[in-house]
C-alpha cells in the first residue's frame, strides 16, 4: 500500500458502490463517490491536474497569482492545491458561499473577494466573472483558471475519473450533474470512446438556464448555472433530466437514510434524475447505470440537512 508525502497526493481511486433501491429494480445502479477525494469533492481532479499542467507547461510560475470564480468545491480544491505548490490564490465568491467553504479557503491561505451585486438572471455568476476579469487586469503575473472555457478542465476529468469509471463498470448509462460543464464534457468524451453505445444523461435543476429553463432563484451549490458554459459545446449529451430542488433534498435524505451515503445537494439532484428517468421505463434489458456523486454532505449540515437533522436529533432524545 502506497504511503503519501501529502494528503493531496491521494487524489483519485474513489469508491464505486452498488445502490439497491426498491424503485429501481429495472437497472443495476452504481455510484462513484467523489467526496472521498482529499478536499472532499470531484473538483480535486481538475484542480490537481490543471495546476500541474500549468506549471509543467510554463504558463504559470511560483510567483503567479491564480484567480478563479467559485463559491463552492472548486474554490476549496484550488485553495488547497495552490497552497501545496506555494502559489497565491484569489477566489471570487458571492453571498451564497457556505461559511465552511469560506473558512477552508482562508485557512489554507486563499484570499476571498466577494461580490454582492446580482446579475440579470438573479444569480451572481456573471458578476463574479466580471470581477475576475478586473483582477486579472489589475494584478501583474496573474492567471485566470476559467473553468467555464478552459479545455484542460474537461481533459482533467476525462483522463482521471472518466477512465476510472470505465475501468470499474461496463456502463450503458451515466448520469452527471451539470454546472460549470467541465465534468460532463470530459467524462462524456471518454465514456463515448470506451462505450460508443452508452447514453450520457445530463441532470440539471429548475431555475438553471443551461438547457433552456427560465432563470429563477437556486440554493443548491454545485449544480445549475446562470450562463451556458462554453465548454459544454464539446460534451456528448443524449438526454436531459430537470429536477426540482425539493426533489434533490428529498433524495439526499433518501441516500442517507436508506443507503448510508451522506451526500451533497448535487448528488441528490442526480439521484432524483435517475429515479425520474427510469420510473416505469421499459428498456428490454437490465442496464448498468452509473452516477457520480460530486461531494459529501457534511458541509451542508446547516443548510440542506438542517430541518431533517433537527427532527432526527429530537426523535433520538425523546
Amino acid at each position: 500500500m502506497r504511503v503519501y508525502n501529502n494528503v493531496l497526493e491521494s487524489v483519485g481511486a474513489t469508491p464505486m458502490v452498488r445502490i439497491k433501491d426498491d424503485k429501481l429494480k429495472n437497472i443495476n445502479l452504481f455510484a462513484k463517490l467523489e467526496g472521498y477525494n482529499p478536499t472532499g469533492s470531484v473538483k480535486d481532479r481538475a484542480a490537481s491536474e490543471m495546476i500541474k499542467h500549468l506549471l509543467n507547461s510554463g504558463n504559470i510560475n511560483e510567483s503567479t497569482t491564480i484567480i478563479e470564480s467559485s463559491s463552492g468545491n472548486f474554490g476549496v480544491a484550488l485553495a488547497n492545491y495552490c497552497s501545496y505548490y506555494g502559489l497565491k490564490f484569489i477566489c471570487v465568491v458571492d453571498p451564497k458561499i457556505l461559511p465552511i467553504n469560506e473558512f477552508i479557503i482562508k485557512s489554507v491561505g486563499g484570499e476571498i473577494v466577494k461580490v454582492d451585486k446580482a446579475d440579470e438572471s438573479g444569480g451572481y455568476l456573471i458578476s463574479r466573472i466580471d470581477k475576475v476579469k478586473e483582477l486579472v487586469q489589475e494584478i501583474e503575473n496573474s492567471y485566470w483558471i476559467n473553468q467555464y472555457e478552459n479545455p484542460e478542465n474537461a481533459n482533467a476529468y476525462g483522463r482521471t475519473v472518466g477512465k476510472e469509471i470505465c475501468d470499474q463498470v461496463e456502463l450503458d448509462y451515466i448520469f452527471l450533474g451539470v454546472s460549470s460543464g467541465g465534468t460532463i464534457t470530459g467524462i462524456s468524451r471518454y465514456v463515448k470512446e470506451r462505450f460508443p453505445n452508452s447514453k450520457i444523461i445530463a441532470v440539471d435543476v429548475k431555475g438553471s438556464i443551461i438547457f433552456g429553463e427560465k432563470p429563477s432563484f437556486r440554493s443548491i451549490p454545485g449544480i445549475g448555472s446562470s450562463i451556458i458554459p462554453p465548454i459544454l459545446a464539446e460534451a456528448y449529451i443524449d438526454d436531459v433530466v430537470i429536477v426540482s430542488e425539493e426533489e434533490s433534498v428529498e433524495m439526499c435524505k433518501d441516500l442517507l437514510w436508506k443507503h448510508n451515503i451522506f451526500a451533497g445537494g448535487s448528488s441528490g439532484s442526480v439521484f432524483a434524475g435517475v429515479k425520474k428517468y427510469f420510473l416505469n421505463k421499459k428498456i428490454g434489458f437490465k442496464p448498468n447505470v452509473v452516477t457520480l456523486f460530486a461531494d459529501r454532505g457534511e458541509r451542508y449540515f446547516e443548510s440542506l440537512y438542517s430541518e431533517y437533522m433537527s427532527k432526527i436529533i429530537t426523535s433520538v432524545n425523546q
